[in-house]
């Protein structure tokens, strides 16, 4: 593993669901992609917190109830314990990156189809 990645390169070239970049002892970088009207579905972390980051398109992230538009270069966070979503509201794929603290997924997980995961 790089300890220097060029990421708005692997974000963009991304287009599965979900692609595990780097998992670390304490954190998680994860590649996403949301074509139109895709959504990670409800989840909530009682001990993770998770940052999303957007590269590209635009989107809405649900946190406790509370929508909030995401646009490109625009970052949003969903403390431990929050319940959260995020939609893809714009016309083209969303494509982001987000972080975990600590890891969520196996390391080198790749999704090809989004799916609901509560943990």
């Amino acid at each position: 593993m790089k300890n220097v990645l060029d990421l708005e390169k692997l974000v963009k070239e991304n287009d599965n669901f979900r692609k595990v970049l780097f998992t670390g002892k304490q954190c998680q970088l994860v590649a996403m992609h949301l074509l139109p009207g895709d959504e990670i579905g409800e989840e909530v972390h009682p001990l993770i917190d998770q940052i999303f980051v957007v590269e590209d398109g635009k989107g809405e992230l649900i946190i406790d109830g509370k929508p909030e538009t995401l646009l490109e270069d625009q970052v949003a966070i969903a403390p431990a314990g929050t319940r959260h979503n995020l939609r893809n509201t714009g016309k083209k794929p969303l494509k982001l990156f987000t972080m975990y603290a600590p890891p969520v997924h196996a390391p080198n997980l790749v999704e090809k189809a989004p799916h609901k995961l509560v943990t």
